[in-house]
Protein backbone atom coordinates (compact mmCIF):
# COMPACT_ATOMS: atom_id res chain seq x y z
CA UNK A 1 0.00 0.00 0.00
CA UNK A 2 0.54 3.42 -0.41
CA UNK A 3 -0.25 4.83 2.65
CA UNK A 4 1.72 7.38 4.52
CA UNK A 5 -0.29 7.04 7.73
CA UNK A 6 0.25 3.21 8.49
CA UNK A 7 -2.49 3.52 10.69
CA UNK A 8 -5.36 3.93 8.11
CA UNK A 9 -6.70 1.90 5.29
CA UNK A 10 -7.35 4.92 2.77
CA UNK A 11 -9.11 2.99 0.00
CA UNK A 12 -11.76 1.57 2.59
CA UNK A 13 -12.63 5.00 3.07
CA UNK A 14 -13.25 5.49 -0.18
CA UNK A 15 -15.46 2.39 -0.35
CA UNK A 16 -17.69 3.53 3.12
CA UNK A 17 -18.17 6.65 1.19
CA UNK A 18 -19.42 5.53 -2.18
CA UNK A 19 -20.98 2.24 -0.68
CA UNK A 20 -22.90 5.02 1.77
CA UNK A 21 -23.85 7.10 -1.18
CA UNK A 22 -24.91 4.21 -3.06
CA UNK A 23 -27.97 3.77 -0.39
CA UNK A 24 -29.12 6.97 -1.96
CA UNK A 25 -30.04 5.34 -5.61
CA UNK A 26 -30.89 1.96 -3.76
CA UNK A 27 -34.08 3.87 -1.22
CA UNK A 28 -34.81 5.48 -4.39
CA UNK A 29 -34.95 2.24 -6.18
CA UNK A 30 -37.11 0.82 -3.17
CA UNK A 31 -39.68 3.23 -4.27
CA UNK A 32 -40.06 2.02 -7.49
CA UNK A 33 -40.37 -1.50 -6.84
CA UNK A 34 -42.91 -4.45 -5.62
CA UNK A 35 -41.08 -5.19 -2.59
CA UNK A 36 -42.55 -3.41 0.73
CA UNK A 37 -41.30 0.30 1.63
CA UNK A 38 -42.56 2.93 3.45
CA UNK A 39 -44.25 4.37 0.32
CA UNK A 40 -44.70 3.15 -3.11
CA UNK A 41 -44.59 4.45 -6.57
CA UNK A 42 -48.42 3.69 -8.25
CA UNK A 43 -45.29 2.96 -11.29
CA UNK A 44 -44.19 0.28 -8.93
CA UNK A 45 -43.06 -3.07 -10.81
CA UNK A 46 -40.31 -5.85 -11.80
CA UNK A 47 -38.54 -3.37 -14.00
CA UNK A 48 -35.42 -2.91 -11.89
CA UNK A 49 -35.53 -5.33 -9.58
CA UNK A 50 -32.17 -7.20 -10.84
CA UNK A 51 -30.05 -3.93 -10.32
CA UNK A 52 -31.32 -3.87 -6.36
CA UNK A 53 -29.89 -7.49 -6.13
CA UNK A 54 -26.86 -6.31 -7.84
CA UNK A 55 -26.18 -5.05 -4.22
CA UNK A 56 -28.68 -5.65 -1.73
CA UNK A 57 -27.10 -9.51 -0.01
CA UNK A 58 -23.54 -7.37 0.61
CA UNK A 59 -24.09 -3.56 1.00
CA UNK A 60 -24.30 -3.37 4.45
CA UNK A 61 -22.62 -6.54 5.08
CA UNK A 62 -19.78 -4.73 3.57
CA UNK A 63 -20.29 -1.29 5.91
CA UNK A 64 -20.52 -3.22 8.63
CA UNK A 65 -17.09 -4.84 7.94
CA UNK A 66 -15.38 -1.65 7.62
CA UNK A 67 -16.52 -0.73 11.15
CA UNK A 68 -14.94 -3.38 12.69
CA UNK A 69 -11.69 -2.17 10.51
CA UNK A 70 -12.45 1.38 12.12
CA UNK A 71 -12.68 0.07 15.47
CA UNK A 72 -10.06 -2.17 15.24
CA UNK A 73 -7.62 0.68 14.69
CA UNK A 74 -9.63 3.15 16.77
CA UNK A 75 -8.87 0.16 19.92
CA UNK A 76 -4.82 0.49 18.85
CA UNK A 77 -5.00 4.50 19.65
CA UNK A 78 -6.88 4.47 22.84
CA UNK A 79 -8.25 2.33 25.89
CA UNK A 80 -11.49 0.28 26.16
CA UNK A 81 -13.04 2.56 27.86
CA UNK A 82 -12.64 5.81 25.78
CA UNK A 83 -13.39 3.93 22.41
CA UNK A 84 -16.96 2.90 24.41
CA UNK A 85 -17.51 5.92 25.53
CA UNK A 86 -17.01 8.05 22.18
CA UNK A 87 -18.78 5.86 20.16
CA UNK A 88 -21.80 5.70 22.30
CA UNK A 89 -21.89 9.48 21.78
CA UNK A 90 -21.05 9.86 18.22
CA UNK A 91 -23.61 6.77 17.49
CA UNK A 92 -26.36 7.24 20.06
CA UNK A 93 -27.21 10.75 20.18
CA UNK A 94 -27.90 10.93 16.32
CA UNK A 95 -29.78 7.61 16.72
CA UNK A 96 -32.36 9.21 19.50
CA UNK A 97 -32.27 12.59 17.56
CA UNK A 98 -33.40 10.59 14.35
CA UNK A 99 -35.85 9.16 15.85
CA UNK A 100 -37.98 11.75 17.32
CA UNK A 101 -37.21 14.18 14.20
CA UNK A 102 -35.49 12.42 11.53
CA UNK A 103 -37.67 9.18 10.78
CA UNK A 104 -41.11 10.08 12.05
CA UNK A 105 -42.12 11.86 8.45
CA UNK A 106 -41.26 8.38 7.30
CA UNK A 107 -43.59 6.62 9.77
CA UNK A 108 -46.70 9.37 9.01
CA UNK A 109 -46.16 9.05 4.93
CA UNK A 110 -46.43 5.48 5.86
CA UNK A 111 -49.50 5.41 7.62
CA UNK A 112 -51.06 8.19 5.08
CA UNK A 113 -50.15 5.71 2.44
CA UNK A 114 -50.91 2.08 3.79
CA UNK A 115 -53.80 2.88 5.98
CA UNK A 116 -55.06 6.21 4.65
CA UNK A 117 -54.82 7.67 8.17
CA UNK A 118 -56.39 11.18 8.17
CA UNK A 119 -55.29 13.11 11.26
CA UNK A 120 -52.46 15.89 11.13
CA UNK A 121 -48.87 15.32 12.04
CA UNK A 122 -48.94 16.89 15.50
CA UNK A 123 -51.82 14.11 16.04
CA UNK A 124 -49.54 11.48 14.59
CA UNK A 125 -46.92 12.65 16.75
CA UNK A 126 -48.42 12.42 20.11
CA UNK A 127 -49.42 8.52 19.08
CA UNK A 128 -45.89 8.08 17.74
CA UNK A 129 -44.12 8.94 21.25
CA UNK A 130 -46.69 7.56 23.31
CA UNK A 131 -45.61 3.88 21.42
CA UNK A 132 -49.45 3.53 19.67
CA UNK A 133 -49.88 0.01 18.53
CA UNK A 134 -52.49 0.62 16.15
CA UNK A 135 -51.69 1.15 12.35
CA UNK A 136 -52.07 -2.32 11.32
CA UNK A 137 -52.68 -3.98 7.70
CA UNK A 138 -53.85 -6.85 8.39
CA UNK A 139 -51.46 -8.85 11.07
CA UNK A 140 -48.44 -6.35 10.30
CA UNK A 141 -48.30 -3.18 12.72
CA UNK A 142 -45.99 -0.52 12.70
CA UNK A 143 -44.11 -0.28 15.67
CA UNK A 144 -43.26 2.82 17.00
CA UNK A 145 -41.51 5.13 18.04
CA UNK A 146 -39.04 3.59 14.93
CA UNK A 147 -35.63 3.65 13.59
CA UNK A 148 -36.37 2.76 10.26
CA UNK A 149 -33.03 3.03 8.22
CA UNK A 150 -31.13 4.06 11.20
CA UNK A 151 -31.27 0.58 12.47
CA UNK A 152 -27.95 0.20 11.24
CA UNK A 153 -26.83 2.91 13.60
CA UNK A 154 -28.23 0.90 16.45
CA UNK A 155 -26.73 -2.43 15.38
CA UNK A 156 -23.53 -0.95 14.97
CA UNK A 157 -23.67 0.58 18.54
CA UNK A 158 -24.24 -2.77 19.90
CA UNK A 159 -21.42 -4.55 18.00
CA UNK A 160 -18.70 -2.11 19.00
CA UNK A 161 -19.63 -2.39 22.68
CA UNK A 162 -19.16 -6.49 22.13
CA UNK A 163 -16.00 -5.86 20.05
CA UNK A 164 -14.80 -3.32 23.38
CA UNK A 165 -15.79 -5.90 25.86
CA UNK A 166 -13.68 -9.00 23.88
CA UNK A 167 -10.55 -6.56 23.33
CA UNK A 168 -10.84 -5.85 27.44
CA UNK A 169 -10.76 -9.65 28.31
CA UNK A 170 -8.80 -11.02 25.54
CA UNK A 171 -6.43 -8.52 25.66
CA UNK A 172 -3.02 -9.30 23.74
CA UNK A 173 -4.41 -12.50 22.37
CA UNK A 174 -6.65 -10.16 19.95
CA UNK A 175 -3.82 -9.61 18.44
CA UNK A 176 -2.90 -13.14 18.15
CA UNK A 177 -6.02 -14.40 16.87
CA UNK A 178 -5.92 -11.80 14.11
CA UNK A 179 -2.14 -12.88 13.13
CA UNK A 180 -3.65 -16.56 12.74
CA UNK A 181 -6.79 -15.82 10.88
CA UNK A 182 -4.90 -13.75 8.76
CA UNK A 183 -2.14 -16.54 8.15
CA UNK A 184 -5.85 -18.88 7.56
CA UNK A 185 -6.94 -16.60 5.10
CA UNK A 186 -4.98 -17.02 2.10
CA UNK A 187 -5.40 -18.24 -1.99
CA UNK A 188 -8.76 -20.07 -2.25
CA UNK A 189 -9.50 -19.69 1.58
CA UNK A 190 -10.24 -15.84 1.17
CA UNK A 191 -13.18 -16.90 -0.71
CA UNK A 192 -14.13 -20.86 0.28
CA UNK A 193 -14.29 -20.00 4.32
CA UNK A 194 -16.22 -16.71 4.78
CA UNK A 195 -18.64 -18.13 2.36
CA UNK A 196 -19.11 -21.45 4.83
CA UNK A 197 -19.63 -18.93 8.04
CA UNK A 198 -22.22 -17.04 6.15
CA UNK A 199 -23.89 -20.41 4.83
CA UNK A 200 -23.76 -21.52 8.19
CA UNK A 201 -25.95 -18.74 9.64
CA UNK A 202 -28.10 -18.90 7.04
CA UNK A 203 -29.01 -22.32 7.06
CA UNK A 204 -29.24 -22.47 10.74
CA UNK A 205 -31.46 -19.51 11.63
CA UNK A 206 -32.86 -17.84 8.44
CA UNK A 207 -35.99 -20.09 8.57
CA UNK A 208 -36.80 -19.25 11.54
CA UNK A 209 -35.30 -15.41 12.10
CA UNK A 210 -36.31 -13.79 9.23
CA UNK A 211 -34.78 -10.30 9.02
CA UNK A 212 -36.14 -7.82 11.43
CA UNK A 213 -34.04 -5.03 12.02
CA UNK A 214 -35.47 -5.15 15.47
CA UNK A 215 -32.44 -5.51 17.56
CA UNK A 216 -33.98 -8.25 19.84
CA UNK A 217 -35.22 -10.61 17.52
CA UNK A 218 -33.01 -10.60 14.35
CA UNK A 219 -30.33 -12.90 14.98
CA UNK A 220 -29.76 -14.14 11.62
CA UNK A 221 -29.38 -10.42 10.37
CA UNK A 222 -27.10 -10.55 14.04
CA UNK A 223 -24.97 -13.65 12.75
CA UNK A 224 -24.24 -12.68 9.35
CA UNK A 225 -23.96 -8.93 10.08
CA UNK A 226 -21.56 -9.21 13.55
CA UNK A 227 -19.83 -11.98 11.82
CA UNK A 228 -18.58 -9.87 9.18
CA UNK A 229 -17.89 -7.02 11.52
CA UNK A 230 -15.62 -9.68 13.63
CA UNK A 231 -13.98 -10.14 10.53
CA UNK A 232 -12.81 -6.90 9.69
CA UNK A 233 -12.27 -5.99 13.25
CA UNK A 234 -9.67 -9.51 13.34
CA UNK A 235 -8.46 -8.45 9.59
CA UNK A 236 -7.76 -4.50 9.98
CA UNK A 237 -3.61 -5.27 10.30
CA UNK A 238 -3.27 -8.35 8.08
CA UNK A 239 -1.44 -6.11 5.66
CA UNK A 240 -0.89 -9.57 3.84
CA UNK A 241 -4.78 -10.55 3.53
CA UNK A 242 -5.47 -7.40 1.67
CA UNK A 243 -3.15 -7.19 -0.57
CA UNK A 244 -3.90 -11.09 -1.57
CA UNK A 245 -7.78 -9.72 -1.49
CA UNK A 246 -6.42 -7.47 -4.24
CA UNK A 247 -4.80 -10.05 -6.42
CA UNK A 248 -8.24 -11.89 -6.13
CA UNK A 249 -10.08 -9.05 -7.45
CA UNK A 250 -11.17 -10.24 -10.86
CA UNK A 251 -12.14 -13.41 -9.28
CA UNK A 252 -13.79 -12.79 -6.95
CA UNK A 253 -15.63 -9.90 -9.25
CA UNK A 254 -16.46 -13.03 -12.25
CA UNK A 255 -17.78 -14.83 -8.85
CA UNK A 256 -20.38 -11.90 -7.62
CA UNK A 257 -21.36 -11.57 -11.26
CA UNK A 258 -22.42 -15.14 -11.71
CA UNK A 259 -23.73 -15.32 -8.49
CA UNK A 260 -25.94 -12.75 -9.19
CA UNK A 261 -27.14 -14.25 -12.39
CA UNK A 262 -28.06 -17.08 -10.45
CA UNK A 263 -30.28 -15.65 -8.12
CA UNK A 264 -31.85 -13.29 -10.47
CA UNK A 265 -33.30 -15.73 -12.75
CA UNK A 266 -33.73 -18.31 -9.60
CA UNK A 267 -36.36 -15.15 -8.26
CA UNK A 268 -37.98 -14.61 -11.42
CA UNK A 269 -39.34 -18.31 -11.46
CA UNK A 270 -43.13 -17.55 -11.08
CA UNK A 271 -44.03 -19.06 -7.42
CA UNK A 272 -46.99 -21.67 -8.75
CA UNK A 273 -43.53 -23.00 -10.49
CA UNK A 274 -41.27 -22.43 -7.49
CA UNK A 275 -43.20 -25.15 -5.48
CA UNK A 276 -42.37 -28.06 -7.86
CA UNK A 277 -40.64 -30.68 -6.46
CA UNK A 278 -37.54 -29.87 -9.41
CA UNK A 279 -37.81 -26.27 -8.59
CA UNK A 280 -37.80 -26.79 -4.73
CA UNK A 281 -34.94 -29.19 -4.54
CA UNK A 282 -32.36 -26.68 -5.83
CA UNK A 283 -32.98 -24.30 -2.96
CA UNK A 284 -29.86 -25.32 -0.33
CA UNK A 285 -27.94 -24.48 -3.58
CA UNK A 286 -29.21 -21.56 -4.42
CA UNK A 287 -28.73 -20.36 0.09
CA UNK A 288 -25.00 -21.14 -1.07
CA UNK A 289 -25.08 -19.27 -4.28
CA UNK A 290 -26.78 -16.40 -1.96
CA UNK A 291 -23.96 -16.61 0.38
CA UNK A 292 -21.42 -16.34 -2.39
CA UNK A 293 -22.57 -13.51 -3.59
CA UNK A 294 -22.73 -11.50 -0.17
CA UNK A 295 -18.82 -12.15 0.10
CA UNK A 296 -17.51 -12.32 -3.57
CA UNK A 297 -19.00 -8.76 -4.27
CA UNK A 298 -16.85 -7.47 -1.15
CA UNK A 299 -13.40 -8.97 -1.77
CA UNK A 300 -14.31 -7.48 -5.17
CA UNK A 301 -14.95 -3.76 -4.00
CA UNK A 302 -11.82 -4.37 -1.74
CA UNK A 303 -9.60 -5.65 -4.23
CA UNK A 304 -10.05 -3.26 -6.79
CA UNK A 305 -10.36 -0.27 -4.03
CA UNK A 306 -6.75 -1.74 -2.37
CA UNK A 307 -5.05 -1.54 -6.38
CA UNK A 308 -6.81 2.06 -7.21
CA UNK A 309 -7.72 3.91 -4.06
CA UNK A 310 -5.40 3.67 -1.65
CA UNK A 311 -4.64 7.32 -1.56
CA UNK A 312 -5.46 10.47 0.48
CA UNK A 313 -6.64 13.80 -0.41
CA UNK A 314 -9.11 16.98 1.17
CA UNK A 315 -11.85 15.04 -0.86
CA UNK A 316 -11.47 12.17 0.92
CA UNK A 317 -11.59 13.86 4.29
CA UNK A 318 -14.20 15.95 3.42
CA UNK A 319 -16.55 13.79 2.31
CA UNK A 320 -15.18 11.02 5.41
CA UNK A 321 -17.06 13.89 7.54
CA UNK A 322 -20.28 14.47 5.47
CA UNK A 323 -20.80 10.65 4.79
CA UNK A 324 -22.55 10.09 7.97
CA UNK A 325 -25.19 13.22 8.06
CA UNK A 326 -25.73 12.57 4.12
CA UNK A 327 -27.11 8.87 5.34
CA UNK A 328 -28.83 9.95 8.62
CA UNK A 329 -30.94 12.56 6.02
CA UNK A 330 -31.16 11.22 2.97
CA UNK A 331 -34.34 8.37 3.58
CA UNK A 332 -36.21 10.75 5.11
CA UNK A 333 -36.16 13.16 2.28
CA UNK A 334 -36.43 10.00 -0.06
CA UNK A 335 -39.69 9.25 1.19
CA UNK A 336 -41.24 12.99 1.34
CA UNK A 337 -40.50 13.85 -1.68
CA UNK A 338 -41.65 10.86 -3.75
CA UNK A 339 -45.15 11.62 -2.22
CA UNK A 340 -45.34 14.64 -2.57
CA UNK A 341 -44.54 14.23 -6.14
CA UNK A 342 -46.98 11.97 -7.13
CA UNK A 343 -49.48 14.60 -7.97
CA UNK A 344 -47.00 15.20 -10.61
CA UNK A 345 -47.59 12.18 -12.75
CA UNK A 346 -44.09 12.70 -13.67
CA UNK A 347 -42.45 9.82 -15.69
CA UNK A 348 -40.33 7.13 -13.53
CA UNK A 349 -37.11 7.89 -14.78
CA UNK A 350 -37.78 11.52 -14.61
CA UNK A 351 -38.91 11.59 -11.24
CA UNK A 352 -36.45 9.10 -10.06
CA UNK A 353 -33.50 11.10 -11.31
CA UNK A 354 -34.71 14.15 -9.49
CA UNK A 355 -35.53 12.82 -6.41
CA UNK A 356 -31.79 11.34 -6.60
CA UNK A 357 -30.21 14.86 -7.29
CA UNK A 358 -32.39 16.70 -4.89
CA UNK A 359 -31.39 14.20 -2.33
CA UNK A 360 -27.49 14.77 -2.41
CA UNK A 361 -28.13 18.26 -2.95
CA UNK A 362 -30.50 19.03 0.44
CA UNK A 363 -28.34 16.02 2.18
CA UNK A 364 -25.04 17.78 1.47
CA UNK A 365 -26.90 21.37 2.09
CA UNK A 366 -27.92 20.75 5.51
CA UNK A 367 -24.34 19.14 5.86
CA UNK A 368 -22.48 22.57 5.27
CA UNK A 369 -24.81 23.92 7.97
CA UNK A 370 -24.30 20.98 10.61
CA UNK A 371 -20.95 21.37 10.21
CA UNK A 372 -20.92 25.30 10.90
CA UNK A 373 -22.50 24.93 14.16
CA UNK A 374 -21.39 23.38 17.60
CA UNK A 375 -24.65 22.39 18.85
CA UNK A 376 -25.81 20.43 15.61
CA UNK A 377 -22.64 18.44 14.57
CA UNK A 378 -23.47 15.48 17.53
CA UNK A 379 -26.84 15.50 16.54
CA UNK A 380 -25.66 14.20 12.91
CA UNK A 381 -22.71 12.21 14.58
CA UNK A 382 -19.96 14.70 13.83
CA UNK A 383 -17.38 15.29 16.52
CA UNK A 384 -15.60 18.99 17.64
CA UNK A 385 -14.48 20.90 14.68
CA UNK A 386 -10.66 20.38 14.38
CA UNK A 387 -8.99 23.28 15.68
CA UNK A 388 -7.54 24.27 12.73
CA UNK A 389 -10.31 25.01 11.48
CA UNK A 390 -12.38 26.87 14.37
CA UNK A 391 -9.16 28.81 13.80
CA UNK A 392 -9.42 29.56 10.40
CA UNK A 393 -12.86 30.36 10.46
CA UNK A 394 -11.70 32.85 13.47
CA UNK A 395 -8.90 34.08 11.28
CA UNK A 396 -11.08 35.16 8.32
CA UNK A 397 -13.35 37.67 10.91
CA UNK A 398 -10.55 38.98 12.25
CA UNK A 399 -9.37 40.24 8.57
CA UNK A 400 -12.77 40.91 7.28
Amino acid sequence: MHNPDNNRLYFLDWIRIIAFFLLILYHTGMYYVTWDWHVKSPDASHAIEPLMILSSPWRLGLLFMISGVASAFMLQKIRVGALLGQRSWRLLVPLVFGMLVIVPPQAYLEVVEKVAYKGGYGEFMHLYITGYKGFCRGGDCLDMPTWNHLWFVAYLWVYTMLIGGLAWLAGPRLQSWSNALGRQLTGWKIIVLPVIGLAIARFALADRFPTTHGLVDDWYNHAQSFYLFLLGALLATQRGFWANVERLRWTSLGLWLASWAAIVCYYSIPEAQAALPAVAQWKPVMRLVYCLCQWAPIMAVCGFGHRHLAFDSAKRRYLTEAVFPVYILHQTLIVVMAHSFKPLKLAPVTEGLILVVLTFCISFGVFEVVRRIAVLRPLFGLGRRPARVRDGYRARAATA
